[in-house]
């Protein structure tokens, strides 16, 4: 397994395809073939969580296994940001963790993930197969990972979706930057996508709750692309707030 550091400032200057990079200690994200999407894991001292599952069963145990290789620890925790068949499908790859979010529509789930191209025999074994039960996370909760390695959840409701969760993450030290995992409230490899599910009146507070969260010095990493810094949330904030004519 390949494993790259992420570039200077902070930011991803390159696709990786399959590889993981290493986004701070204890901290990694993969972009995944086919869609770009990213799936991220982050590791205590007593297990690992992984942000976002993949498209199907296979791609689930392929990340699973690509957590363990790399840190040597079993993951314990998934956190699905949002239940679109890319980021959810490969969840029953992991039947021993704690899910939370959202997991969707089984048949709605099947439906879209063929319209992109899954072939449906595929499609359809990820879809029915038993995922773990998956506890809501809109309040907001912190997962203890051990070590002192703490993780937050934080729900901030309609926007891309119906229920985008977002996953931050502090560093273990004074000064170590903060990695948020944003799902597809952030798109870097192309323009955000708003299907009809969809809240777009609500995305700009969406992301203004997520700068908030994060900060300045965070680095926050989209649910498609490149890492990306708070100027570039801020100003696909806008965008959007221009696009749907909201402030």
């Amino acid at each position: 397994m390949e494993i790259h550091e992420i570039g200077e400032g902070g930011i991803d200057e390159q696709h990786t395809g399959a590889h993981w990079e290493r986004l701070a200690p204890g901290v990694a994200r993969r972009r995944l073939p086919g869609w770009d999407a990213t799936t991220g894991a982050v590791a205590g001292t007593t297990g690992a969580l992984v942000v976002d599952t993949g498209s199907g069963f296979g791609e689930g145990e392929e990340i699973r296994r690509g957590v363990m290789e790399l840190f040597g620890l079993p993951v314990t925790h998934v956190a699905l940001t949002h239940a679109h068949f890319d980021h959810v499908l490969g969840t029953a790859a992991f039947p021993g963790a704690t899910v939370y979010g959202t997991f969707g529509d089984r048949d709605e789930l099947f439906r879209d993930a063929v319209a992109y191209g899954v072939p449906a025999g595929a499609a359809r074994d990820a879809a029915e197969r038993p995922v773990p039960p998956v506890h809501p996370a809109g309040g907001g909760l912190e997962i203890d990972l051990g070590g002192g390695r703490r993780v937050r959840l934080v729900g901030l409701g309609a926007a891309h979706s119906p229920d985008d969760l977002v996953v931050f993450v502090p560093g273990e030290v004074p000064g170590e930057r903060a990695v948020v995992f944003c799902g597809d409230l952030v798109e870097e490899s192309g323009e955000p996508q708003a299907g009809p599910d969809a809240s777009p009146e609500r995305w700009p507070a969406a992301l203004d709750r997520l700068l908030e969260l994060g900060g300045e010095d965070a680095l926050y990493v989209p649910g498609h692309g490149a890492a990306v810094d708070a100027r570039f949330v801020r100003e696909q904030r806008n965008a959007l707030a221009r696009r749907f004519g909201v402030s």
